[in-house]
């Protein structure tokens, strides 16, 4: 019986929680309790302004591994029956984004997230790291900052943190607020009352 159970829940992904199809997904953020003490451990102050944000300051969608970069690495990470071409172009698959819960079967109708986005680690902290630390940033794989999602989801939330957007698909706001916070936490970056605040209610939902 302990090993059906094991197996039972090695099986599950976290955003099989969602009660969507169970899929690959970002690395398992810490739990809802230690998400806590990390959100409590955060430094709150106003948000810093975009002056001198550029995307190309935060060099993305790097080599990974082969012909693959890291847009690439995610698809296939992040989608079901996912296969490439001799460039690491998906010719087949599909993709269950968790924000709206559609699913898709071309790459091209899937963005990939900064959970924490590139301007808003900008005015959080990141205005002031070198060149080699912000492309880390923007192609960490090792943590919960880059997840499949659907382009218009995507689109939707831009650069706002958990008090301006939210994904629609309630059942992720669990998920979601810890993975924001375990991006945060890794950096050092900071946040305004108003996230820390939405962050603790989503925390709530867990």
């Amino acid at each position: 019986m302990t090993t059906l159970v094991t197996t039972v829940a090695a099986a599950a992904t976290a955003w099989a929680l969602t009660a969507g199809p169970v899929m690959a997904s970002p690395p398992t953020p810490p739990s809802a309790s230690a998400a806590a003490t990390e959100l409590a451990s955060l430094t709150v102050k106003a948000e810093g302004s975009t002056t001198g944000y550029s995307r190309d300051k935060f060099p993305h969608w790097i080599n990974q591994s082969g012909t693959c970069d890291t847009r690439e690495e995610v698809l296939k990470r992040d989608g079901t029956g996912v296969k490439v071409d001799s460039s690491c172009q998906p010719t087949s698959g599909s993709w269950y984004s968790v924000y709206d819960k559609q699913t898709f079967t071309n790459s091209s109708d899937v963005d990939i997230d900064h959970i924490v986005p590139l301007a808003e680690a900008w005015k959080s902290g990141a205005s002031g790291w070198t060149q080699a630390k912000r492309q880390e940033f923007a192609n960490n794989l090792t943590i919960s900052q880059l997840i499949a999602v659907s382009a218009s989801s995507n689109r939707s939330k831009g650069d706002r943190d958990p008090s301006a957007w939210q994904p629609t698909n309630t059942a992720v706001h669990c998920l979601y607020a810890r993975y924001w916070i375990w991006v945060k936490y890794t950096y050092s970056l900071s946040l305004q009352s108003t996230e820390k605040t939405a962050l603790q209610q989503m925390l709530g939902t867990c």
